[in-house]
């Protein structure tokens, strides 16, 4: 139930913070640690964070006006990869905010960073999740060329900056994953 209150709060809030341009801005989204967020260590849950990155996403869709596209053409957000490093444990009742930007894109995927950083000012932890839009009734992914027009902006808008080395060493182990040509036969 903690997270339906959560996803709430989300979407009724994104009504009254400012647009987001979704090649360049950050959504921040605040949250604090509850008892029923917490392990057995008494921090909170490695699964939690993955939960509460979906929230952080969801204030980036809204806000950035991705969701109208998505609500029009039915098409499904959909994540094919995610990695996480843990660095400081989040505490019981420590504040923290989830900070959601996109980094780079592809033909039909999108790379996001999604950071979370504690009211003292400390990164707990820090993500890359790969996503694209999917249309179903195509059953393909969704071109950054088709957002970019259904968001009314201009081709050269669909031009990716260029990819960190993080983010490629992200890719590189996500295309090892797909296809382990290594493995044991």
């Amino acid at each position: 139930m903690n997270l339906w209150l959560r996803l709430l709060w989300v979407m009724l809030s994104s009504l009254w913070r400012p647009a987001l341009d979704p090649r360049t801005g950050i959504s921040r989204v605040h949250f604090r640690v509850w008892p029923h967020d917490l392990d057995h260590n008494m921090h909170l849950n490695n699964g939690r964070y993955l939960t509460l990155m979906d929230l952080g996403r969801i204030d980036f869709v809204l806000r950035s006006g991705l969701w109208r596209p998505l609500w029009e053409q039915r098409w499904s957000p959909i994540i094919s990869t995610a990695a996480i490093r843990f660095r400081r444990e989040l505490r019981p009742f420590e504040g923290f905010r989830i900070e959601t930007r996109l980094v780079a894109w592809t033909d039909t995927t999108a790379v996001m960073e999604q950071v979370f950083v504690s009211d003292r000012r400390r990164v707990a932890a820090r993500a890359f999740v790969k996503a694209g839009f999917y249309a179903r009734k195509d059953r393909a992914y969704v071109t950054v060329k088709r957002v970019v027009e259904a968001l009314g902006a201009s081709p050269e808008e669909a031009e990716s900056p260029p990819t960190p080395p993080e983010v490629e060493a992200f890719l590189k182990a996500d295309g090892a994953l797909r296809n382990p040509s290594d493995g044991p036969k």
